[in-house]
C-alpha cells in the first residue's frame, strides 16, 4: 500500500495570504510613518482581528492536553461529519485521538469499524501513525519500531515550508517514542521528544511519558515527576494511567 501522491494548489494560492499579510505591514508602516499617532488605533485593531483566532487556538490546546479523549472527539464531530468517505475516516479519527492518549481497547475497536477500501488504503500514513502508538503501548516493540520507521521514509505531503517541518518533527518523534519505550534510546532523542511534545499537543502526554521512560533509562530519573507535571488523573482504561504510577516508583526518595 502507499499514499497517493496529492495535487500541488497553484503557487498563487499558497502565497496569497502571505503577500496579504505583507501588503497589509507595508501600509500599516506608511500610516505609522506619516502619523505616529495612528499606532496605537492600528494595532488594536490587529488585536481584535487576530484575538478570536489566537483565543479558539488556546482553548483547543487547552482541551487537547486536558487528556479527555470523549470531549476531544466531541470536539470534532462537525468537522468529521462533513469528511470525504466518513465511513472510513470518521473511525479512524476517534482511532487516532483514542491511540494518542493510551485508549488501546477503545482505538482497535475503533479500527474494527472503518470500512476498508479506496480510503482505508489511501489513509496509510495516519493507520501508520496510530498503529505505531497501539504497538508501542501493547509492548509489541519491534514492530512499533519497524512501523515508525516505515512512516518516517514515506514522502513527505505536500504543504507549506512550516507544515512540513511540523510533520518530519512529529515523524521524527514516533520513532523516538517507539525507541524510548523499546529501551533503546538514542543520542538526541530526549530533545526530539521535548520538541514534538511541544509541536503537538495531541500527542503531547504521550511523548512526556516516553521522555520519562527516556529519562530513567538513562540514569536521570530524577527528571520524571517534573516531565509529568500536570498530568491528567486518567482513567484505568488508558494505558497512561500504569505508566505514571510505575514511572513515579522509579524515581528515587530525596529522604
Amino acid at each position: 500500500m502507499s499514499t497517493p501522491t496529492p495535487q500541488r494548489p497553484p503557487r498563487t494560492l499558497l502565497f496569497l495570504p502571505i503577500a496579504v499579510a505583507a501588503l497589509s505591514a507595508v501600509l500599516a508602516a506608511q500610516m505609522i510613518g506619516r502619523d505616529a499617532r495612528l499606532a496605537i488605533p492600528l494595532l488594536l485593531l490587529a488585536a481584535l482581528m487576530f484575538a478570536p483566532a489566537l483565543v479558539g487556538r488556546w482553548r483547543m490546546r487547552r482541551l487537547l492536553m486536558s487528556g479527555d479523549v470523549e470531549r476531544v472527539i466531541g470536539s470534532w464531530q462537525g468537522s468529521i461529519q462533513r469528511v470525504a468517505d466518513r465511513e472510513t475516516m470518521a473511525p479512524l479519527l476517534q482511532a487516532t485521538a483514542y491511540a494518542s492518549y493510551g485508549f488501546v481497547d477503545a482505538a482497535r475497536r475503533s479500527l474494527d469499524r472503518a470500512v476498508k477500501g479506496p480510503a482505508w488504503d489511501a489513509a496509510f500514513e495516519q493507520r501508520l501513525f496510530v498503529e505505531t502508538l497501539l504497538d508501542t503501548f501493547e509492548g509489541e516493540r519491534d514492530a512499533a519500531q519497524h512501523k515508525a520507521e516505515v512512516l518516517g521514509a514515506l514522502p513527505i505531503p505536500f504543504a507549506g515550508t512550516f507544515a512540513r517541518r511540523r510533520i518530519t518533527l512529529l515523524r521524527r518523534g514516533l520513532g523516538a517514542l517507539a525507541r524510548a519505550f523499546a529501551h533503546k534510546g538514542q543520542p538526541g532523542d530526549a530533545s526530539l521528544l521535548a520538541r514534538a511534545a511541544n509541536a503537538s499537543p495531541l500527542v503531547h502526554w504521550a511523548m512526556r511519558y516516553a521522555q520519562a521512560a527516556l529519562a530513567i533509562d538513562s540514569g536521570h530519573a530524577d527528571r520524571v515527576p517534573s516531565l509529568l507535571t500536570g498530568a491528567p488523573p486518567w482513567p484505568a482504561e488508558s494505558a497512561f494511567h500504569a505508566y505514571h504510577d510505575e514511572l513515579l516508583t522509579l524515581v528515587p526518595s530525596r529522604e
